[in-house]
């Protein structure tokens, strides 16, 4: 079976857990410039770059992608957030991308295949892509509306050399999330297209928005019906939302989301909101119970979290859903049969 085909399997006898938080659980180690650096001899300081762990302290995304699998998830991704040249120049490594990438992936890959063959119980890699700091919709200055400081096809080139990098280290799914500019995401959308189609086979999407404000939009101003319309000719293996807010401000949207959408739900949001000083205080068995309630009505396929969630928000999530049935995926047409309703079609 392809990627797409047994995660749909997978996701029709059981809910589905994903991993939660690198950067927060990055911090956790405490790394100073030495580490980030490793062996390499760059114009910049590397303290920060994330991504740039999987080339100089592979341990680091390796012992944390371990513990959430420990924890029970099903789906783990790269430590790829920022792994392309946009973002990557802020740290003068934009010729290390491919090389980051394809580490990273390997990493993710070898441990998913290691506790696949443990149990038998498959395990699948998202290749994480983020939104860089640029966006297509919007001007950065406020005295020249037009002005963009890049355009679609220079953006899907950065997203299809990230993408090629990913595949080569053995990703399963091209998965962009924390989408805040929907024409940012469509970038991102043909790139993998084209990806799949330069391979010759289906690379599946998985696609998460994040919300900018409590009405449900993103940053370009989308709602999560105009961000599904938007992407839905893609066939993403999955939709969703991630990072935002909490799991108590999400609710009506996760609800919104899974009555239109005819594909998988994949929902993972922060461990709450930032205190203060920015660290995430919500405990566990708080965010469990939250996302079990999405589940709980039947409105979810996939949940994990994002930032400042843990391993152990991981394990609370995966025990408190176990045994819930996941949402039926169907199409709005069939659902509005099964409602006993005609849909509306004009005449012709």
């Amino acid at each position: 079976m392809t990627p797409r085909e047994r995660l749909n399997a997978e996701a029709a006898k059981r809910i589905l857990i994903t991993d939660g938080a690198f950067g927060t659980e990055i911090q956790n180690w405490k790394l100073d410039e030495a580490a980030y650096r490793g062996s390499l001899t760059l114009g910049h300081d590397q303290k920060g770059n994330n991504d740039i762990l999987a080339i100089t302290k592979p341990e680091v995304p390796e012992a944390i992608t371990r513990a959430y699998l420990e924890a029970g998830s099903d789906i783990v991704s790269t430590n790829t957030f920022s792994a392309n040249v946009i973002s990557q120049a802020d740290y003068g490594a934009e010729a290390l991308v491919r090389e980051i990438n394809v580490e990273s992936a390997t990493i993710a890959r070898a441990l998913a295949d290691e506790y696949e063959a443990k149990d038998g119980r498959p395990r699948f890699v998202a290749g994480a892509i983020g939104p860089t700091n640029k966006t297509l919709s919007l001007s950065p200055d406020v005295n020249d509306p037009g002005f963009r400081e890049i355009d679609f096809d220079y953006l899907k080139g950065v997203y299809r050399d990230q993408i090629d990098a990913l595949v080569e280290g053995g990703v399963d799914f091209v998965l962009i999330e924390t989408v805040f500019d929907t024409l940012n995401a469509k970038a991102g959308v043909m790139a993998a297209i084209e990806a799949g189609n330069d391979l010759g086979r289906d690379l599946p999407i998985m696609l998460s928005m994040t919300l900018t404000d409590l009405s449900g939009r993103n940053l370009s101003g989308h709602t999560v019906e105009a961000f599904w319309h938007a992407v839905r000719h893609a066939k993403p293996v999955t939709i969703g939302l991630n990072c935002s807010f909490g799991a108590e401000q999400l609710r009506p949207h996760v609800k919104t989301l899974s009555e239109i959408a005819d594909t998988l739900i994949m929902v993972y949001p922060n461990a709450g909101l930032p205190n203060e000083l920015g660290a995430y205080d919500e405990a566990p068995a708080t965010t469990a119970g939250l996302v079990g309630e999405w589940a709980e009505a039947g409105q979810v396929n996939i949940l994990g979290g994002c930032c400042g969630s843990t391993p152990e928000h991981i394990k609370a999530i995966a025990d408190g859903v176990r045994g819930l049935a996941p949402r039926v995926v169907t199409t709005p047409e069939v659902r509005t049969r099964l409602a006993g309703l005609e849909p509306f079609t004009m005449a012709a």
